[in-house]
């Protein structure tokens, strides 16, 4: 195998004998399978888009399938093999209708090479060993390393876009244009001729199409759920029954809280879905009580202390201990193979499996943490904000978040944090937030010095805040007082850099450590470009930041 898609990458390079994850060489095979059926799919999707038709089925699946193979979201290689067949489907069907679009026109039909052409083998192993032949190494061996790394890095971004869009469509959401560019996307990557030039217009290109999947998630989440508002949130738990909801998905969580109003049983957050709770038509459900652990990368000490149920509805699990392998769920595309899935939001399985586990016998300290600080609150008090910064009381605005993991070097976050001047008001947002959000930071100017602007879905609101002071104050985003410390993990992070870099953001530090796939000759582009640079010391970047003490 051989994946450097994420952060946590073996030794900085390429995960090559067993995924960081828990990826076997076998799921990650069929994982770069899936990505090339995708493409196949799109070959024939793309051109038939041009000549006006659209088809729903290969519109979802495309998404469906980047999504997929997002890390910590599919382990299972049966569901994954089931996938790869309903591609093939799918793809001949489109075959077909293309033939036929094109006679009617009176047009000869393109004959298509490379993944359009791609037939499943017969059997899970065969197909394990078509993957293995179109995987990273092959296209590095074949191209090199800076234009296979320029292609992944469009193929992350439009796997964490399509993650984004898939949760906007759940809660009917949809664009027409993000269908279409994503599959013009893979259409390029399997079919252009690969150049640094045209790679890096299409990756900006991606970044603009996250501009618009972030901002129509941004719609579904506010349409269906209300705009979130500060709102004190639990850290711990209380006497009774107990869910935990973990993943980003809240119309599974919303599902969930339907079905179990009035059993006796009590839901709690984990990791990405704390914001839900600043939600006013979720936090209108009595037994959301709270939230429960820190990030993702503690799920297996933190489950197996868990005394109920547990749900993961999108990424980030990770391989259960055997303390609650046998109450764990899963929904979505998530899979983990012995692992119960949860189909059409039938949520029985998990209320049964709740009522049967012990549950809370006791109260943990109240502790609670503000959460809910979405773009609509915040522009809220903009008139505050901004007096404060032209009185002086708020001399600088510094966003610390993206995603958490388990290096050692992400206390490098809580540092920077603590360290900052008090005139300066930190933004977090994402499950990197958990290294923050500990930190008693006072207040400025009457306002919280900490504002928790939510997941990593919640991108959208840091840049229409953004947006709105530079408007506000006349200058453009680079010459605001405002700093990027980016943590990142996986793909969802990189198409959030990458619509960052679309709307011409600067100076983003970013860490623990850069993505393996941007080569130095690239790295080299985007510091020309945009002045991206890796995190160095606290001490370091606050001097470089004008913010030392």
């Amino acid at each position: 195998m051989f994946c450097y898609q994420c952060e946590q990458t073996t030794r900085g390079t390429a995960c090559t004998t067993q995924g960081a994850c828990g990826k076997t060489p076998d799921t990650a095979a069929l994982q770069d399978l899936l990505v090339h059926a995708a493409q196949g799919i799109s070959q024939y999707a793309h051109r038939l888009g041009k000549m006006g038709i659209r088809r729903n089925a290969a519109d979802a699946f495309t998404l469906d399938a980047l999504f997929t193979t997002v890390t910590n979201v599919n382990f299972d290689p049966d569901r994954l093999e089931g996938l790869l067949r309903a591609a093939a489907s799918l793809r001949d069907s489109l075959r077909a209708l293309y033939a036929e679009t094109c006679a009617a026109a009176g047009q000869a039909p393109e004959a298509l090479s490379g993944p359009a052409a791609w037939e499943p083998a017969a059997d899970l192993a065969g197909l394990v060993a078509q993957g293995q032949a179109v995987g990273i190494d092959t296209r590095i061996a074949a191209l090199g390393a800076d234009l296979a790394g320029l292609q992944e890095l469009v193929v992350y971004g439009l796997k964490g876009a399509a993650a984004y869009a898939c949760h906007a469509r759940l809660l009917g959401r949809e664009d027409e244009a993000v269908y279409a560019f994503t599959q013009e996307a893979l259409t390029a990557l399997a079919e252009d001729e690969p150049s640094v030039d045209a790679l890096l217009d299409l990756s900006l290109r991606t970044g603009a199409m996250s501009v618009t999947v972030l901002a129509l998630l941004d719609g579904a989440n506010t349409g269906a759920y209300g705009h979130p508002v500060p709102t004190p949130v639990l850290m711990g738990h209380v006497r009774g029954k107990a869910i935990l909801v973990s993943g980003h998905d809240l119309k599974d969580l919303e599902e969930l809280l339907k079905q179990t109003e009035g059993t006796g049983i009590n839901v709690y957050t984990h990791g990405e879905m704390l914001p839900a709770h600043g939600y006013p038509e979720l936090k209108k459900y009595a037994h959301l009580v709270g939230h429960y652990g820190g990030a993702w990368q503690r799920q297996r000490s933190e489950f197996d202390a868990f005394p109920g149920a547990i749900l993961m509805t999108t990424n980030c699990i990770q391989q259960p201990a055997p303390g609650y392998a046998d109450r764990i769920f899963t929904s979505g595309l998530v899979a983990w193979p012995g692992v119960t899935h949860i189909a059409d939001h039938d949520y029985a399985p998990v209320i049964q499996a709740a009522l049967a586990a012990d549950g809370f016998t006791d109260e943990s300290p109240v502790r609670h943490h503000l959460a809910g600080f979405h773009h609509d609150a915040v522009l809220g008090v903009a008139d505050k904000v901004i007096e404060a910064v032209k009185g002086g009381a708020i001399r600088h605005f510094t966003l610390i978040g993206g995603c958490d993991g388990a290096e050692g070097a992400r206390s490098y976050y809580t540092d920077m944090a603590t360290a900052l001047p008090q005139d300066t008001v930190v933004l977090t947002l994402g499950c990197g937030k958990f290294r923050v959000i500990d930190q008693d930071l006072g207040t400025v100017a009457g306002l919280p010095r900490l504002l928790d602007m939510g997941q990593c879905n919640d991108s959208y609101s840091a840049v229409k805040v953004a947006l709105a002071l530079s408007e506000a104050f006349g200058v453009g985003v680079n010459e605001l007082p405002l700093s990027l410390v980016i943590s990142w993990y996986e793909q969802k992070a990189v198409a959030v850099l990458l619509a960052l870099l679309h709307l011409g953001v600067k100076n983003i530090r970013l860490g623990p450590k850069l993505p393996a796939f941007v080569t130095p000759a690239v790295l080299q582009a985007l510091v020309e470009h945009y002045n991206i640079m890796p995190i160095g010391t606290v001490e370091d970047d606050l001097k470089a930041m004008g913010l030392a003490a």
